[in-house]
């Protein structure tokens, strides 16, 4: 027995990342744990949300949209941006510590026991984490929203049934365990469909729209497409807001207000109003337009282009592959053209730096300044120096190593009017934000 929250965590964390195994017997020793803990994932209803991009953003207009019509609301996420229990939260509040030390107690037995018989031994971290999840929101939610690890087919949380299944983005990233071409990786993220269970896909590259067609045709599941069959309309918009019109079905919607800026979160929030209007029908309940846009007008997530300080602007955003840099630097072409922009970068050794840094470089009021942290783990970090160096011709570009010392110096250097964006990586912006929060 664990006996406190640290040894709880300690327990966690202790165990491994992935296993070595055939991949047909992934999801079976997660199935195998599931049905030791009695199998609660099969009395939850909820809906499944994977993705590239966008899952949070995705998770958390869904969380609201729920909500606002009395649902308790369970949310599933990762990683963490402050504490470990966010990524389990009900009602947008984490887990308590108390709560997370009687799950580990509830599932050690039964990992004590897969470790000792099961021939591919034990769960991984992230397989407990999960079926922690699963217990916990059977008996405290009305509904959950959980959102896939990494990919879809494999994942440790692909072991329900939904009510609705969510792809909001492809793109590429995690390529050494989806694979190195967008319809391999849609492959892998198509893997959350499941037979007659409605899906809801985003803006997808076409070759990563037809793996969803097929996938979909296949499981004789409905497919709902961002673009087709829901539609939207962007109104341009000044002040730190986006603003839209929605239409799916018989649902019209003018002028819907988000407080995320970024074209690629009028889309996530399409998403996930897409996704609710198909629950709503499917538990035969009212959708309620008022609610629908106070519920999207307030919800925000924690480290998506998050103001953290006002004079100077400093902004925080989690893009950490090159996706997510295409989207960041449209929406700094589109809303800050007129700015002066320093970036402060630093970015996980195994993501697509190069590409990342090439990207950002086509903003022209840009100064990037690379740094480094201290990765999650074992996970090394992009040595800003042989990053720099590639671009040497370029003055916009220089290092600073101690990240703290960077904030203090750009700051200094900024005028009232500018932007100052610190990216690159969830768990480096998770280390930025504490550090704000705590000074």
């Amino acid at each position: 027995m664990v006996e406190n929250y640290d040894e709880a965590l300690s327990f966690i964390h202790g165990r491994t990342k992935f296993k070595k195994s055939e991949k047909s017997d992934h999801l079976n020793r997660m199935r195998k744990f599931m049905a030791l803990l009695g199998d609660p994932q099969k009395d939850l209803s909820a809906i499944h949300v994977a993705g590239t991009n966008g899952k949070g953003s995705t998770v958390a207009y869904l969380r609201d949209l729920l909500m606002s019509q009395g649902y308790t609301v369970g949310t599933f996420t990762s990683p963490f941006l402050v504490r470990f229990n966010e990524r389990i939260s009900v009602d947008g509040k984490p887990i308590s510590d108390d709560d997370l030390v009687d799950l580990v107690n509830r599932v050690q037995p039964v990992v004590v026991d897969l470790d000792a018989h099961y021939s591919e031994g034990g769960p991984t971290e992230f397989e407990i984490i999960t079926a922690m999840m699963f217990l916990y929101f059977k008996t405290q939610v009305d509904v959950a929203v959980v959102e896939v690890g990494i990919g879809g087919l494999l994942d440790s949380t692909n072991v329900f049934t939904p009510a609705v299944s969510v792809i909001t983005t492809i793109g590429f990233d995690h390529m050494k365990l989806l694979g190195n071409t967008l319809p391999e990786i849609a492959a892998q993220k198509a893997g959350i469909i499941k037979p007659n269970v409605p899906v809801v896909a985003g803006r997808l590259p076409d070759s990563a729209m037809q793996v969803m067609v097929q996938t979909a045709k296949t499981n004789h599941s409905q497919l709902y497409r961002l673009g087709h069959e829901a539609t939207t309309t962007i109104k341009s918009e000044a002040g730190w807001q986006e603003k839209f019109d929605y239409h799916f079905k018989d649902n019209h919607f003018k002028g819907l207000k988000i407080s995320m800026l970024g074209d690629y979160q009028v889309d996530n929030a399409s998403c996930a109003l897409t996704a609710f209007i198909l629950y709503q029908e499917q538990t035969h309940q009212p959708i309620n337009q008022s609610d629908i846009a106070q519920s999207l007008a307030k919800t925000v997530w924690a480290g998506r282009f998050e103001t953290i300080n006002q004079e100077p602007l400093i902004v925080i955003d989690g893009a950490h592959n090159e996706p997510a840099f295409q989207e960041l630097t449209a929406l700094l072409k589109q809303r800050f053209s007129q700015t002066e922009i320093y970036v402060l970068v630093g970015i996980l050794a195994d993501k697509q730096h190069d590409k990342m840094l090439a990207t950002l470089r086509t903003v022209p009021n840009l100064h990037i300044i690379l740094t480094t942290f201290q990765g999650p783990g074992t996970r090394a970090v992009t040595d800003p120096e042989k990053l720099a160096a590639q671009y040497q011709d370029d003055d916009r570009i220089e290092v600073i190593d101690n990240w703290q010392l960077a904030i203090g110096a750009i700051s200094q250097r900024m005028s009232a009017d500018d932007l100052f964006l610190i990216t690159g990586s969830l768990y480096f912006i998770s280390d930025v934000r504490a550090f704000f929060k705590a000074s």
